[in-house]
């Protein structure tokens, strides 16, 4: 059962935890064989997964439908439902995605820094893999594909556990990854989704320190928080998205405008989309405006200090807990701010360490905000919705980490693997 993605877990709670733990132990064996996997047959694995998405989109269409009806039925809001739908469109996007990991440099068995020492050996560090990594996700059935991809050409196995309102959607792409690794050989065990909606299956995963190695979670802040306090196995997270546009008075307006536009509005649901924007005084009366503007023919809520309200009649009063708070939603925190200075400042108190971005001319000004802006990702003149793997030469990620150890920002190839320490010697021994 354990060593098929989207096998039925027991009921009861006692059936659950053997069952997980049964995952856990068929995921270890795959990720053995996994490390020992040659580049091409990982790349064959994911090449016909990409072929099977394609091919069953149809299939994977219907199954998320009925999540998607069913997401609506029980109320989820748009930004929700947002999250959960696929399209054709974002079929292809996952095949390619797909794609384009097998197109990627395999990290697995690289030795970098391989230097001789005065006594003879040579040493170095190998990237190796993880082992087996346990992903907890919500709404975004894309992940399925994403994770399983990137795991799998990191050489390493995965235990999935997707929401349950992408249940439907999450087994039928779950399907297409199995036939994919039995095409190349590879153990259907490397990548196996958790087939329940029972929250006891998440309470399990994360206490399985002898099999997993690493957690992953993916969703709100509520069920990060949650699983940071009670997970037995180091995580890669994040918890909040409250991203920064800060328009310098040296700023080209047009640009300004372009960019404002675009971080907030291209999509309202993710963790890249910009949730306050901040306005140097010296350039808010000509950008601002214009800025707002466009956010009222969009029907984004806007919330502004003082001197914002002056200059854009439709904003509202912003609290200070406005400026805390990541909306994913059409809502907007503005602020109008003196300087450089005062916009670093303000990312500090606020900010989540997320993605930040500045617009300005000034080189001397860029460089500053790139040096003291302390985030996983900091832009200069380009949208914060730029932050994403995919964006970044990827291929895809499988999350964005603000922590500072192991991963940062978005999560590839290279951060789901390891070094270590390699040595090559000659008879040499220590005297």
């Amino acid at each position: 059962m354990a060593s098929k993605p989207g096998a039925q877990l027991r009921d009861s709670e006692g059936g659950i935890a053997a069952a997980m733990r049964e995952m856990g132990i068929a995921a270890r064996a795959a990720a053995r064989l996994l490390a020992r996997a040659s580049t091409e047959a990982k790349n064959r694995a994911l090449a016909a997964m990409a072929a099977q998405v394609r091919a069953g989109a149809q299939e994977l269409l219907r199954a998320n439908r009925a999540d998607v009806a069913q997401a609506r039925k029980d109320g989820r809001d748009a930004p929700f439902v947002d999250r959960l739908t696929l399209t054709p469109a974002a079929l292809e996007q996952m095949a390619a995605g797909l794609d384009s990991i097998a197109a990627l440099p395999d990290p697995v068995g690289q030795i970098s820094g391989l230097t001789r020492r005065p006594t003879g050996i040579e040493v170095g560090r190998m990237r190796v893999p993880l082992g087996v990594i346990g992903i907890i996700y919500e709404s975004r059935p894309n992940v399925t594909a994403d994770a399983a991809g990137l795991c799998l050409k990191a050489g390493n196995a995965c235990i999935l556990r997707g929401g349950s309102e992408a249940l439907r959607s999450n087994l039928a792409i779950a399907a297409c990854v199995r036939a994919g690794l039995e095409a190349a050989g590879l153990p259907a065990a490397a990548v196996q989704l958790v087939a329940t909606a029972d929250r006891a299956a998440v309470a399990e995963l994360i206490k399985l320190r002898e099999y997993v190695d690493i957690i992953v979670p993916r969703g709100g802040k509520e069920l990060i928080e949650r699983l940071a306090r009670e997970s037995r196995i180091p995580m890669i997270k994040h918890l909040d998205g409250v991203c920064h546009l800060y328009v310098d008075d040296r700023a080209d307006p047009e640009m300004a405008v372009r960019i404002a536009d675009n971080a907030k509005t291209q999509r309202y649901g993710t963790c890249n989309t910009m949730e306050t924007l901040l306005v140097a005084e010296g350039i808010a009366a000509k950008v601002l405006p214009l800025i707002g503007s466009i956010y009222m023919s969009k029907n984004v809520e806007m919330r502004g200090d003082e001197a914002t309200r002056k200059l854009v009649k439709d904003a509202k009063p912003a609290s200070d807990r406005d400026y805390y708070t990541e909306w994913l939603a059409p809502i907007v925190s503005i602020r109008v701010v003196k300087g450089l200075d005062e916009a670093i400042a303000h990312i500090a108190k606020y900010g989540s360490q997320h993605t930040d971005a500045i617009v300005t001319e000034d080189k001397a000004r860029a460089e500053r905000f790139l040096r003291e802006v302390d985030s996983s990702s900091v832009i200069v003149n380009a949208s914060t919705r730029f932050a994403d793997g995919y964006e970044y030469g990827l291929g895809a990620e499988i999350g964005i980490s603000t922590d500072k150890l192991h991963a940062r920002g978005p999560v590839g190839l290279e951060g789901l693997t390891t070094q270590k320490f390699v040595v090559f010697g000659h008879g040499e021994v220590r005297t």
